[in-house]
């Protein structure tokens, strides 16, 4: 489910009866022949295994908890027809009053958790107050906060909540749109023990059948490093139907197999063991195409369908008090600004996307056409290729010679060199890692690339302190807004991926961060579209300036999935913003 934002929210209107359940719109599926198709599995994949089964201390983004509950929890669901906003597990629209701050919402009554408990008030409060304390390090702390102030939430009665914000947000139904968790199983132990119970809770030692999802899908095996299956919640079932009024979802489980890196997912999918994956680039594309044409799969395959949701990077890290010296040389905008021009993004387009994609230079992603516009007539810069500048800062830096292995070292004869991480398993972010490695040894600056543990380099980099583990980490992140483009746990200071700078207090290291703290929330309180996108321009411009992350390359999204699977969007709403389908109106034909 995408939690993205509009504040123009279509309403939903009709008797207590008729909101007990939400009918599942028959336009979101192409195809609707779904008459008995019951039963069956979903095979996916993940190039990483699962870290924990809470939803308050998973970083990662492909989790246990974001498996239950994709497509299938949330205040509201926007519509991939138009961006609209419809109630989905709020019985009709919200409520506004005081200057667009105050939201009261309807919860739909009937639902309940996989456990048989009803959802109710309480999970969301709940929800809420573990998200918000910092001591339980949730991912979705920052979200809670606007202006450094906390939105709170509060129960009115047991199916009525009450949502203040400290200003007006452009993304307040997103926000709003979190998913429950069970009070009776987390609230409980909050009360008695704070952070610390919850910290211990729902670890991959905790038995499946203890886990309790409000979402369409409850964990029902986990083997460590081969596959997390999960099934239906038939509780789920009860309030979600199809235009025919049957029960969803149709499959009865849904399977992710732990693979080796995204190479031998590819070859599960060409091997008809998993259902759908994602083509990274032109070669994927030319294997999965010459085994459909051989009569080997049978797959539909659509490439070059939009930019993708998605943005690679480069951060350098700030808080380094355990080398001064490098603290200081990443900290220097001259040093940034010389590696991306030491970024060849054509040759990564090119190698590493099969020269589908295209280069880019801010956080906002290449589907975000509009934002982009804006930020380049803003006059946002781009530091592209050329080694020659490159070279020309990193001499204002002081490094103008080089030993006799021909890198850069400075007056103490110190060579020029960092370490950089990435995943391991990511053939394209490794590919990313070593071509940057490449072109930067030709300028003469020894880049130590080396593709780690996905958790190892996640816990690095959501890391707090001054003295935090790394150097430089080439990452990706996704799930942006097409309402308001920047990571509100990304671009203001103190947030948890604010990769570059994150010591203990949070505060920003320069003026440019601070404005860019100020942009972002200007922003999100502007409700017209064309003035946040003004502003958004503004924030790109100094965001581009200050380069405290290097972007480098956007690919293009394509779909494929194995012909075994039905229920797919028809294909003018197939887009990387929304995918190719909703996993509660897949069925096995």
């Amino acid at each position: 489910m995408k939690k993205v934002l509009t504040l123009a929210l279509a309403l939903t209107v009709g008797s207590a009866a008729a909101q007990s359940a939400f009918v599942w719109p028959a336009a979101w599926t192409g195809e609707q022949n779904t008459a008995n198709k019951r039963g069956g599995e979903l095979r996916l994949s993940a190039i990483s295994d699962f870290k924990t089964f809470n939803p308050f201390t998973s970083s990662e983004a492909d989790s246990i908890t974001q498996r239950m509950t994709e497509d299938s929890a949330g205040l509201f669901f926007q519509d991939p027809r138009n961006d609209e906003f419809i109630p989905y597990m709020a019985a009709s629209a919200p409520v506004v009053s005081n200057n667009n701050k105050r939201f009261v919402v309807k919860i739909r009554q009937g639902m309940k958790f996989s456990d048989g408990q009803a959802i109710t008030a309480d999970d969301w409060v709940t929800t809420w107050k573990i998200h918000t304390d910092d001591k339980v390090g949730s991912n979705s702390r920052d979200t809670f906060f606007l202006i450094g102030k906390p939105i709170t939430v509060k129960k009115l009665d047991t199916y009525t909540l009450q949502f203040d914000f400290p200003q007006p947000s452009a993304s307040a139904l997103s926000i709003m749109s979190y998913a429950p968790w069970p009070d009776h199983v987390f609230g409980k132990a909050y009360r008695e023990g704070g952070a610390e119970a919850i910290k211990k809770m729902w670890t991959l030692a905790t038995p499946p059948s203890q886990i309790v999802s409000p979402g369409a899908w409850v964990l029902e095996t986990y083997r460590a490093g081969e596959r997390a299956v999960f099934k239906k919640n038939s509780n789920w079932g009860d309030w979600n139907k199809d235009g025919r009024g049957q029960e969803l979802p149709y499959l009865n489980n849904l399977s992710v197999r732990i693979v080796a890196d995204a190479n031998a997912a590819l070859a599960a999918f060409l091997a008809g063991q998993l259902d759908t994956v994602a083509m990274r680039n032109a070669d994927d594309l030319a294997q999965t195409k010459k085994a459909i044409d051989a009569g080997n799969l049978k797959a539909f395959l659509k490439a070059n369908v939009s930019p993708q949701a998605t943005s690679q990077w480069i951060t350098f890290n700030w808080n380094k008090a355990s080398d001064p010296a490098k603290q200081k040389l990443f900290r220097d905008v001259r040093f940034r600004r010389a590696m991306s021009h030491i970024a060849n993004r054509q040759a990564m387009v090119q190698l590493a996307l099969g020269g589908l994609g295209s280069e880019t230079y801010f956080s906002t992603y290449p589907i975000f056409k509009q934002q982009i516009d804006a930020g380049l007539s803003a006059g946002a810069p781009t530091y592209k290729y050329n080694l020659a500048e490159a070279s020309r800062l990193l001499g204002q830096l002081g490094y103008t010679k080089k030993n006799a292995q021909g890198f850069l070292v400075d007056k103490a004869g110190k060579v020029l060199e960092f370490n950089l991480s990435t995943n391991a398993g990511n053939t394209v972010r490794e590919q990313l890692g070593r071509i940057f490695a490449d072109e930067a040894k030709k300028v003469g600056v020894k880049v130590n690339f080396t593709p780690i543990d996905f958790n190892t380099l996640v816990s690095q980099l959501t890391s707090k302190g001054e003295n935090r583990p790394f150097d430089a980490i080439l990452l990706g992140l996704s799930g942006g807004s097409n309402i308001w483009s920047f990571g509100s746990n990304v671009v203001p200071c103190g947030t948890n991926l604010h990769s570059y700078n994150n010591p203990t207090d949070g505060k920003c290291a320069t003026s440019q961060e601070q404005l860019m703290t100020k942009l972002y929330y200007q922003g999100d309180a502007e409700l017209n579209d064309a003035k946040r996108r003004a502003i958004g321009g503004q924030l790109m411009k100094v965001e581009g300036e200050l380069q405290p992350v290097i972007y480098l390359v956007g690919g293009n999204y394509h779909v494929a999935y194995n012909e075994r699977l039905g229920g797919e969007f028809t294909a003018n709403m197939m887009d990387a913003y929304y995918g190719h389908r909703y996993f509660p109106l897949t069925f096995v034909k």
